[in-house]
């Protein structure tokens, strides 16, 4: 008598003769009866899985705040020379620590916000504000980084901006990672353009019935949203990468000896996207980088999937 083989593929049949009978491939056996639950529990598995590992790391990330705000307490003591006069040399290795605190504290917070953007825990508040303001206390924290590095930072103060409710951190936050980006990547001598004005933002999610009964009562030239924009005098991102460049933790290739976890440009396209807004870049090699942004001036309430918050 024959035997059939371990090793035999595994046939499914289709109702009508042995002949016609199909390999039981792992796509097939996914779609049999009875596996939508197991590959939902797993799904779910993986989920809580992931959820526990984000917390753990998030919360070994904040243990390490306390210890690291004391250095910089004791290295910015020191600089202060009220514990007695340094030499030429200690003050260049008491600044080059105290930078490297900064920059360790930087790494620290870019990977709380991302975990509280991903378990959803980070809500928006909106109050009503000035966005000029909003962006001149921006380019005041940034211009001494700005000058060290023997770069230009400009922002002109847009008078058709008018007060609405925002997130003033949050947009902050999301600037200052542009602004970041822009003065680590553009080279000494380069300029930089912090630019903001109102638009009028057609909603491509918009039914398409509510579109044609609401156009005719609407007046498309009353501004609806801000655009800001931040632009500079770098190097240029190819066009193959404008989308990949908001990923979690993508680096381009080539600047992977660059500081950061690659978490600046995802931290402020997920922060935007809980604003109901959304992010770009227009670049070309060679010909600098300009990042846009646009969130609306009425707050949309949402409720957005999870890592989107």
């Amino acid at each position: 008598m024959a035997s059939i083989s371990d090793k035999s593929p595994a046939v499914v049949s289709t109702g009508t003769s042995p002949k016609d009978a199909l390999p039981l491939t792992a796509a097939a056996r996914a779609l049999a009866p009875g596996s939508a639950d197991d590959v939902a529990r797993e799904l779910e598995q993986l989920r809580d899985r992931f959820r526990k590992t984000t917390n753990a790391l998030a919360s070994a990330a904040h243990d390490l705040k306390t210890p690291l705000a004391i250095l910089n307490g004791y290295i910015e003591l020191l600089q202060s020379q009220k514990l007695g006069p340094l030499n030429d040399r200690q003050r260049e290795v008491m600044g080059d620590m105290f930078s490297s605190g900064q920059r360790l504290q930087q790494f620290i917070q870019d990977f709380l916000t991302f975990s509280a953007l991903e378990t959803g825990e980070l809500r928006m508040q909106y109050v009503e504000g000035d966005m000029n303001a909003c962006l001149s206390e921006v380019c005041r924290l940034w211009s001494g980084r700005f000058h060290e590095r023997g770069l230009a930072l400009y922002f002109l103060a847009n008078d058709t901006l008018t007060p609405f409710p925002f997130d003033a951190p949050k947009i902050q936050r999301v600037i200052s990672n542009l602004l970041e980006n822009a003065c680590k990547y553009t080279p000494q001598g380069g300029t930089v353009w912090l630019h903001a004005e109102p638009r009028m933002w057609e909603r491509r999610g918009m039914s398409k019935s509510a579109v044609n009964r609401d156009r005719r009562r609407q007046a498309t030239n009353v501004p609806n949203a801000v655009k800001v924009s931040v632009a500079d005098t770098g190097p240029g991102i190819r066009p193959e990468f404008h989308l990949e460049i908001f990923d979690d933790f993508f680096r381009l290739p080539g600047s992977e000896s660059a500081e950061g976890m690659g978490l600046g440009l995802a931290i402020a396209r997920r922060l935007l996207q809980g604003m109901s807004g959304k992010i770009w870049v227009e670049s070309e090699p060679g010909a600098g980088c300009k990042f846009s942004f646009l969130i609306p001036m009425n707050p949309i309430p949402s409720t957005p999937p999870r890592g989107t918050k």
